[in-house]
């Protein structure tokens, strides 16, 4: 997914999941796996998955890096094809009705500025598509996944995108494209997202956690509190 580079020399890189909508991989991975069971074991696996969520849980408070290598092995064996096939409907089923009203608005006042739209995010890009489309991104920075014989190995084919590595990623595309950092923006809710924010030069915080709440308001940043349904749009 690509856009002109031509005089765009400033971008707005954004998060996705708990950035622009009330998501998780856990809400992808839980859509996918439901429309392959018949309708009396759905309730028996789901819950089963939530009894394993506690360990995702606490994998993710100490390392979100390792959470996404740990989780991502859940799709071992899960169809390519029927991945790609679904993620349109996942998009409107999942994602739609969990996005915060304002990250549409906000998104558009950057695209009207001129500056590139980026999304930076830990999920699979292959569920992420549909998303960047409808909001017009010229980039998407997102997690693929080993394939073999027409199925994901569960394995990454890099290191998970989070932390340290979100913030390389803009970096390289900030070369490639020719973006200058300092006067471009970043969008992040948690503090995995810390490195991103701090390689632009206007770091955006959107309903953060406890830690980066902390960090944002030691700082300076602006802290937004965008809601899904009606409210009070932001823009930058």
């Amino acid at each position: 997914m690509t856009g002109d580079a031509e005089g765009m020399r400033t971008a707005a890189f954004f998060d996705v999941d708990g950035t622009l909508a009330r998501t998780t991989i856990v809400h992808y991975y839980v859509y996918f796996r439901r429309r392959q069971m018949s309708a009396w074991i759905r309730p028996l696996w789901h819950a089963a998955f939530l009894l394993k969520c506690l360990y995702y849980l606490a994998v993710d408070r100490i390392d979100r890096s390792a959470f996404n290598i740990a989780f991502y092995r859940s799709y071992a064996d899960v169809r390519v094809d029927e991945v790609k096939a679904r993620a349109p409907d996942c998009y409107r089923d999942v994602i739609v009705p969990r996005r915060f009203v304002q990250a549409s608005d906000c998104v558009a006042e950057h695209r009207r500025a001129g500056r590139r739209i980026v999304l930076v995010t830990g999920a699979m890009a292959y569920v992420m598509e549909p998303f960047a489309s409808d909001l017009g991104a010229d980039d998407l920075i997102a997690v693929k996944l080993i394939e073999t014989n027409g199925c994901f190995t569960g394995k990454l084919d890099g290191p998970p995108i989070a932390r340290d590595e979100k913030a390389e990623r803009v970096r390289r595309l900030a070369r490639e494209r020719g973006i200058d950092l300092q006067q471009s923006y970043a969008y992040g809710d948690s503090v995995s997202d810390l490195a991103m924010l701090e390689a632009v030069g206007h770091p955006q915080a959107v309903n953060p956690d406890r830690r980066l709440a902390a960090i944002a308001e030691a700082r300076g940043w602006p802290i937004h509190r965008w809601t899904v349904g009606v409210g009070e749009t932001n823009h930058p």
